[in-house]
């Protein structure tokens, strides 16, 4: 009789590979738990930076944009003064004559009056032939020929201009009609110290800018800062009024932007 003996082998494999999971997971678990905790902190260090950033930046769209003026009434120190006549004759050597006579009397009066020759200039005479024109009624005209001539006055000394000015019924007396106020006759007064202005009027104009940004800052309860951007306007340099051009009114304006901080 044959007899079986069976004996249990224990299946020790699946319980073994368990245990080693579960020794596993005991020993990876303090390290996985830092790194959730390095990664929560640097997602919410990330979340505060982001928020920092987001309010730095609204802090810099705080601005405020203003203008600074600086004006200056200065007198002209450029004189141009053309003294400009208008002659007929149907003769036209006679007409040359009488313009270079009338040339002479005004070259002496300017010379009178103080004008060295460097100041003076004289203009090419003009003439017209009113019957070669083509176009016109050139039959019922008077004087066949017109010519014109204008001696120019170019000085520093504007007083002297203004002062001569006032005397010009010595040259009617003597015959020579000086054509009137119109645009090829007026004087004209020039400024040109300009440069020597620049930097004080600028200082000035950014001064008033200033003060206009940090009295919008108190009312709003802010504080002004730095500048974040600026901008000079060009120079102008206009007659103060029509009577008195030879006084003139410089001006500039600047704009200037601040920030605004709390």
């Amino acid at each position: 009789m044959t007899s079986w003996y069976l004996r249990a082998i224990p299946d020790t494999s699946r319980g073994a590979l368990f245990g080693q999971e579960r020794e596993v997971m005991r020993n990876s678990f303090p390290a996985a738990l830092a790194v959730g905790l390095l990664l929560a902190l640097g997602l919410g260090f990330l979340g505060r930076s982001m928020v920092n950033a987001v309010n730095a930046n609204r802090a810099l769209d705080r601005s405020v944009t203003v203008k600074g003026l600086s004006e200056r009434e200065v007198n002209a120190d450029i004189a141009i003064w053309p003294i400009s006549f208008n002659e007929a004759s149907n003769d036209l050597e006679r007409l040359s004559t009488a313009i270079q006579s009338k040339n002479d009397i005004i070259l002496e009066f300017l010379e009178e009056e103080g004008f060295t020759a460097d100041e003076i200039s004289v203009g090419a005479p003009s003439v017209n032939d009113l019957k070669a024109q083509r176009y016109g009624g050139s039959q019922n005209i008077e004087f066949r020929y017109q010519g014109s001539s204008a001696i120019t006055v170019y000085t520093s000394s504007v007083d002297r201009v203004r002062e001569t000015m006032s005397k010009m019924s010595r040259l009617a007396r003597l015959g020579v009609a000086v054509s009137g106020d119109d645009h090829g006759s007026r004087p004209q007064f020039l400024f040109e110290g300009l440069n020597e202005l620049k930097p004080e009027m600028v200082e000035e104009a950014t001064r008033n800018a200033r003060e206009v940004a940090e009295k919008f800052a108190a009312d709003s309860g802010s504080s002004l800062g730095k500048i974040r951007q600026a901008s000079q306007g060009l120079f102008s340099i206009n007659d103060r009024d029509y009577q008195t051009r030879h006084i003139k009114k410089v001006r500039v304006v600047t704009t200037v932007e601040y920030y605004l901080v709390d």
